[in-house]
């Protein structure tokens, strides 16, 4: 029995996805340097600091656990994030340049993940807003050191180049994002 044949659209999907898990860590990083540099545009900071707070929220999209999706909710959020923010900077301009592969899989729940990204400013993580992490230098400090270990205790997850991972990926988001 033959497997079936992917889209274009799934081919490049199953192209993408491992190698954004596989740089998750470094991602958070240089969002976290971002978030820590005083010359960083206050926009920048608060975007990259809303994008890594959901990184350690404890009810993400898609549990962490979840076999081959569990951190990819956590790069699509990195991605939608930066495309809503100034692209001037280098890491931005190319995630935010990632996010069209997103809007084109999940079609008309893009806008509800974009949504749902915009409201993450707002959102605690561990007691902290980003109103927190960018008000107080010592909750700055405190931030970027949880970001940084997370990154250094991330393993990269394997992502199975196999559609059906694409459907259990959209269902996902489907029933968690907000109407």
């Amino acid at each position: 029995m033959t497997a079936p044949t992917l889209t274009e659209l799934e081919s490049r999907c199953l192209e993408a996805f491992p190698n954004w898990l596989r740089t998750l860590g470094d991602d958070a990083r240089a969002l976290a340097a971002l978030v820590e540099a005083s010359g960083t545009p206050q926009s920048v900071r608060r975007q990259a600091a809303a994008t890594l707070n959901y990184l350690l929220r404890s009810l993400d999209l898609i549990p962490d656990g979840i076999e081959d999706l569990g951190f990819i909710d956590d790069a699509f959020v990195f991605r939608v994030g930066a495309a809503g923010a100034d692209p001037a900077d280098p890491v931005l301009a190319r995630l935010a340049g990632e996010a069209g592969l997103i809007r084109e899989l999940l079609e008309g729940d893009y806008a509800r993940l974009e949504a749902y990204v915009a409201g993450l400013g707002a959102a605690p993580s561990r007691g902290r807003t980003v109103d927190d992490i960018l008000g107080d230098p010592a909750v700055t400090a405190e931030f970027v050191r949880d970001i940084r270990a997370w990154a250094d205790g991330y393993a990269s997850p394997a992502f199975q180049r196999d559609a059906k991972n694409l459907v259990k990926l959209k269902s996902f988001l489907s029933a968690k994002l907000p109407k």
